[in-house]
């Protein structure tokens, strides 16, 4: 349970770095930087990068990201 806790972790602390580092160029992200998912790093759809911008993980691996965040929280 703790190595996928430090993984989440991990995976949290990436995006907000992301997130910071776009923020501070000041400009939207208009596709995602992200071409491979960040967890199974499988290729993100390309319909996905679109209707999402900025996102880094692909729909499945987002969903349990999501899951875990609720549970931890």
């Amino acid at each position: 349970m703790a190595d996928e806790m430090d993984r989440t972790q991990q995976i949290n602390e990436d995006f907000q770095s992301f997130a910071l580092d776009q923020n501070l160029r000041g400009r939207e992200v208009q596709n995602s930087a992200a071409i491979i998912c960040i967890n199974c790093e499988e290729e993100i759809p390309e319909d996905r990068r679109k209707a999402v911008p900025g996102c880094l993980r692909c729909v499945t691996c987002q969903e349990e990201y999501e899951l875990l965040e609720h549970w931890r929280h």
